[in-house]
C-alpha cells in the first residue's frame, strides 16, 4: 500500500489530514480545512520547491529542493531541510533541527534545538533555541533563549536575552538580560541592564543602565551609559562610565573617565588621562599622563607622569610625580618622590624628596631631601633630617618640630 499523497506540479489542492507522505509538485499550492485551515501530516513533507501552504502545517519531516512559504504555523516533529532555497514562515514555527541554505523569516515566535541558516535569520516574535549557526545576520524582535549562537554576520535581539555564548564576526546589539560569553569581532551593545562573564571585542563595546560582570576585554572604545561592576578591564583606547565602576583591575592604553566614583580592590594602569569625577581608589594607581579627581587613594602606591588635579588630595604608602609634572591638591604618603622640574603643593610624608629644579608650596616630613635648583614657596617642616643641597631658594627658613601637622 503507497502511503503517499501527491499534488500535482503549478496546481491547488485542499488536504486535512495525510496519512504518511505528501509530495508537493514544483509551484503548487496546498490549502487545508477548518478554522484556522490546516493541513496535518503524519508522515514527511516533499516539496519540489517554490511552494506555498495557505494554513498551518504540521508534520514529521519537511524536505524542500527551492523556497517554501507557509502562511500560518509551521509545526515540525523532527527536521526541516530546504536545500537552495528559503524558508518563509507568517505565524510560529517549531522544530527540531533545521537546515536551511538561503534564508528564514518567521514572523512570529522560533523554538528549535537547532538552526543552521547559511544566509539569514530574521524573527519577529520570541526565539528559543540550543543552537543558532548563521552564515549572514540574525535578528529577533522579541525575546531570546539561546544556548549558543554564531553568525558570521550581524546579530540584533530587540529585547531581553538569556544566552550562553554570543558570537559574531561583525557587530551584536541586544536590548539587555543575561549573557555569559560575548566574542564579537566588530561591535557589541545593550541597550539595557546585561550581566555577563567575559566581553571579548575587536572594535567598540557600549552598554546602558545597571550592569554586572566579570572580563572585558576590547580592542577599541568601551562605554557604559550608567554603573558596572566587573572583574577586570582590558581596553586598548577609552573607558568611559558616566556612572560609577567597581571591580578588580583596569588596563587601559588611551583614557579612563567616570562620572561618579571608581573603586578598585586591584591596579589601575593608564597609559593616556583619568577623570574621576567623585572618588579613584586602587590597591595601585600608574597613570602614564594625567589624573583627574575630587580625591585619590591607593593602598600602596600612586605613580603618575604628568598631572594631577585634586580637592581633597592624593594618599598611598608611596606617590612619586614624574618629571616636569603639576599637581593640584595635597600629596600624603609614607614616601613622596617628585620628579624633576615638576610642580606642586603641599605635601606630607615619612620621607620626602625633590629632584632638581622642583616648585612646591610647603613640605611636611619626618626626613626630607632636596635637590639644587629647588624652590619652596611656604614652610619646611621636619622631625628627624633635612638633607638640602646648594642652590635652593626658601621664602622661609626650614624648621625642626616635634610635632607634624598630619
Amino acid at each position: 500500500m503507497d502511503n503517499r499523497k501527491s499534488v500535482p506540479a503549478r496546481s491547488k489542492m485542499t488536504l486535512d489530514t495525510v496519512e504518511g507522505d505528501l509530495i508537493v509538485g514544483r509551484r503548487a499550492v496546498v490549502d487545508g480545512t477548518g478554522t484556522p485551515s490546516a493541513v496535518k501530516v503524519s508522515g514527511t513533507v516533499f516539496c519540489e520547491g517554490d511552494n506555498t501552504f495557505e494554513c498551518n502545517l504540521s508534520a514529521e519531516n519537511l524536505e524542500s529542493e527551492d523556497d517554501v512559504t507557509v502562511h500560518g504555523n509551521l509545526e515540525i516533529k523532527n527536521d526541516a531541510k530546504i536545500v537552495d532555497g528559503r524558508l518563509e514562515v507568517y505565524g510560529r514555527m517549531t522544530a527540531r533541527h533545521v537546515d536551511v541554505d538561503s534564508t528564514v523569516h518567521v514572523m512570529k515566535d522560533l523554538a528549535v534545538e537547532e538552526i543552521d541558516v547559511g544566509g539569514s535569520l530574521e524573527v519577529d516574535g520570541d526565539v528559543r533555541a540550543e543552537h543558532i549557526d548563521v552564515g549572514g545576520s540574525f535578528r529577533a524582535r522579541g525575546e531570546g533563549v539561546v544556548k549558543k549562537i554564531d553568525a558570521g554576520g550581524s546579530i540584533s535581539i530587540q529585547s531581553r536575552v538569556h544566552i550562553t555564548e554570543l558570537d559574531a564576526g561583525g557587530a551584536a546589539k541586544v536590548g539587555g538580560g543575561k549573557i555569559s560569553r560575548i566574542d564579537v569581532g566588530g561591535s557589541f551593545e545593550s541597550t539595557d541592564s546585561l550581566e555577563f562573564e567575559q566581553i571579548r571585542v575587536g572594535g567598540v563595546v557600549r552598554l546602558s543602565s545597571k550592569n554586572k560582570g566579570g572580563n572585558v576585554d576590547v580592542g577599541g572604545s568601551f562605554k557604559v551609559e550608567g554603573d558596572l561592576e566587573f572583574e577586570n578591564i582590558e581596553v586598548g583606547g577609552k573607558v568611559e562610565i558616566t556612572g560609577s565602576g567597581q571591580g578588580c583591575n583596569i588596563e587601559v592604553g588611551g583614557k579612563v573617565k567616570t562620572g561618579k566614583s571608581l573603586r578598585l580592590s586591584g591596579n589601575l594602569e593608564v597609559g593616556g588621562k583619568v577623570e574621576v569625577k567623585e572618588e579613584t581608589s586602587a590597591k595601585n594607581i600608574e597613570v602614564g599622563g594625567s589624573l583627574r579627581s575630587r580625591k585619590a587613594t591607593a593602598k600602596e602606591r600612586v605613580e603618575v607622569g604628568g598631572s594631577i588635579v585634586t580637592v581633597e588630595g592624593v594618599a598611598a604608602q608611596s606617590i612619586e610625580i614624574g618629571r616636569g609634572g603639576e599637581v593640584l591638591g595635597p600629596l600624603k604618603a609614607d614616601q613622596v618622590v617628585i620628579g624633576r622640574y615638576a610642580h606642586v603643593e603641599d605635601i606630607y610624608g615619612k620621607k620626602v624628596i625633590l629632584r632638581s629644579g622642583v616648585h612646591a608650596r610647603n613640605v611636611y616630613s619626618e626626613n626630607v631631601t632636596i635637590e639644587p635648583h629647588c624652590h619652596i614657596s611656604g614652610q619646611v617642616e621636619y622631625t628627624d633630617e633635612l638633607t638640602m643641597n646648594e642652590n635652593v631658594s626658601l621664602s622661609n627658613t626650614p624648621q625642626k618640630v616635634e610635632k607634624l601637622p598630619f
